[in-house]
């Protein structure tokens, strides 16, 4: 599938644009032809969409060219790319990278997470999916109809990627393949899928095993980080009204940054910050208690921010 690039509608873009193309500028009746501009360097920024450090990718044409470079960024392989969405770590289907891609868009790749086999019965003969691929072999859930038998199974949500229908491996079809097969299958009986789900934002261990390497995470933090601190924070007696809303602002954070809601991993995090004095130190904890994962750091500062004020009593 070939990667357009959307530029911008200004005329200067544009101008740049065929510049790239090969167009000659300047190049009249009885003179000789400027020489060729350079094409332009595009480098694009990408992180895994569970969380990772930002990446860059550049020199490819298409969208398998872009799984290759953004696994070998990642050290994964290209076949744990389910898809990609722009501009947001959100399983959003209306943000998933096509055809065209813009020259200032960040690029989020989901991968493989966990795995789910589902029987379901088809009591009617529609089962209210809508299916859509990757381009490079994966079939995956683009939309769910309220209401719809689909709906009715809680285990299965958009973003899903349909890796077998009746122990059938279906890796390599194409959308419509799948749509058709899943119509075909008859009413008033059960089938079975099997799913994967895309890895969601702070997967991790139990918070019993906190803070000890996985190997089965995918992408994770190469080294600490290490932030610039913003001088020591003043450490009061907090009164529990603050705590909590130190708590919810954080779990705002997570949903803001992560597109989760967890009051639990908001709570853990904000105990690893309250009696640290600088956000280099937090990041350090946040290393300790959640294990290698890699935060993005405005996502740390902001959480920091939000530590700060409480211990100001900013509330």
């Amino acid at each position: 599938m070939p990667l357009g690039l959307r530029g911008k509608k200004k005329a200067k873009s544009k101008e740049t644009a065929r510049l790239v193309e090969g167009e000659q500028a300047g190049a009249g009746v009885g003179s000789l032809p400027d020489p060729p501009v350079p094409a332009r360097r595009l480098v694009f920024h990408t992180q895994l969409a569970h969380g990772s450090a930002t990446g860059r990718v550049e020199d490819f044409s298409s969208i398998r060219e872009l799984y290759e470079k953004i696994a070998g960024v990642f050290e994964i392989s290209p076949s744990e790319i389910l898809y990609c969405t722009l501009n947001t770590p959100k399983i959003d289907m209306e943000k998933l990278l096509g055809g065209q891609l813009g020259l200032e868009d960040f690029i989020f790749a989901h991968v493989k997470g966990l795995k789910k086999e589902v029987n379901i019965y088809k009591s009617e003969d529609s089962l209210g999916l809508t299916i859509t691929d990757n381009g490079v072999g994966y079939a995956f859930i683009k939309r769910i109809k309220d209401g719809s038998i689909i709906d009715s199974v809680k285990t299965i949500c958009v973003g899903d990627h349909i890796e077998s229908i009746n122990g059938e491996n279906i890796v390599g079809w194409r959308h419509y393949e799948v749509a058709k097969k899943l119509k075909e299958l008859k009413k008033e009986e059960l089938f079975t899928l099997k799913l994967i789900e895309p890895k969601k934002a702070f997967e991790i261990e139990p918070r019993s095993k906190a803070g000890k390497s996985s190997a089965d995470k995918i992408g994770t933090a190469r080294g600490t980080l290490r932030l610039r601190s913003r001088g020591p924070a003043t450490m009061k007696e907090m009164h529990s009204e603050t705590k909590a809303k130190a708590i919810e602002k954080v779990d705002d954070l997570l949903e803001l940054y992560m597109g989760i809601r967890d009051i639990d991993l908001a709570t853990t995090m904000f105990e690893a910050g309250k009696d640290k004095n600088n956000p280099d130190e937090f990041a350090t904890a946040l290393d300790e208690t959640l294990g290698d994962f890699a935060f993005p750091d405005e996502f740390v500062f902001d959480v920091w921010g939000a530590i700060g004020d409480a211990k100001q009593g900013g509330f």
